[in-house]
């Protein structure tokens, strides 16, 4: 990766700075980066005390660059580096956010039909138009960072609050291919739970839905009680029956009041989260980081 982006940056003829960070990988990255710190002051390391997530991470090198332009990539090598000098060239004409657009993955069918579908109807639950197919895999203008940085959500789905603080904005389509290197962490649960991160952050919908799903299940009660009304005229001596019928409605309007409680109960949780004030992340130590400008205590 580092070869791959000194190249990408030698042949831009741009000055740079490389940030990577360490979220606490199991492997041997710390030693990995300690070596490339040593060879290369322009390669800056921070390492996070524990894993705190990608997004964590990704704030925690915007955090500390300074450069006119940052570019956020995976460190796993689904995205080429090569498509920076894309995004630098569109940032040439103007564009304060250059995206990468995801056009096909080279992953299993179910996954790629599940992505496809999931983005779709997050950009119509979404109060904020979020490009389809669109990763985090970008080039963000310094106004762009510094906004993002001076937001104070912990919770963070930055492809969202990319979209969210807006500017002028552009993407480049390519191919995704398959992982290089290590193995994905991101089970099918963990991809909800990602999911669901992304729809409480930018969507009041599913609060919208309780709401119409009670007034639906008011407009039906309304009616059962007008028929029950004309059918005891009609026929006063029909006896009452149904008792089957009854648990079965009330079992229902149980299990829909509690799904309800549970999206409430989400959204509530979501919100603890951000007023416990907890920093997105840690940083253990840093490699190249000028001491002069070195923050006390950097805890995002």
């Amino acid at each position: 990766m580092y070869e791959r982006l000194t190249a990408v940056f030698k042949k831009i003829a741009v000055d740079y700075e490389i940030i990577f960070v360490n979220d606490s990988s199991p492997d041997n990255t710390y030693e990995i980066l300690a070596e490339l710190a040593a060879r290369d002051k322009k390669v800056i390391g921070i390492n996070h005390a524990r894993n705190f997530g990608s997004q964590s991470a990704f704030t925690s090198g915007m955090h500390i660059s300074s450069g006119d332009a940052v570019v956020l990539l995976d460190g796993d090598l689904q995205d080429p580096p090569e498509l920076i000098e894309s995004f630098f060239v569109k940032w040439r004409e103007g564009y304060d956010v250059v995206y990468g657009v995801r056009v096909k993955r080279q992953a299993g069918m179910l996954m790629q039909i599940a992505y496809k579908i999931f983005y779709r109807i997050f950009r119509a639950m979404s109060y904020v138009p979020i490009p389809v197919d669109a990763g985090d895999f970008a080039l963000l203008d310094r106004r762009v960072v510094n906004a993002l940085d001076s937001l104070p959500e912990k919770n963070r789905f930055l492809r969202g609050l990319r979209a969210w603080v807006g500017f002028k904005q552009t993407g480049v389509k390519y191919v995704r291919p398959e992982r290089k290197f290590g193995r994905t962490t991101n089970s099918f649960l963990k991809n909800l739970g990602w999911a669901r991160q992304a729809i409480l952050s930018f969507s009041y919908a599913p609060l919208d839905f309780i709401m119409w799903l009670a007034i639906v299940m008011v407009c039906f009660s309304f009616l059962g009680i007008v028929a029950h009304i004309v059918m005891r005229l009609l026929y006063p001596g029909l006896a009452p029956s149904g008792f089957t019928t009854l648990i079965v409605l009330v079992l229902f309007i149980g299990g829909v009041q509690l799904f309800c409680l549970g999206i409430i109960g989400s959204y509530l949780a979501h919100i603890y989260d951000e007023v416990k004030h907890r920093p997105p992340y840690i940083v253990e130590s840093y490699l190249n980081y000028p001491s002069q400008n070195k923050p006390k205590g950097d805890n995002g």
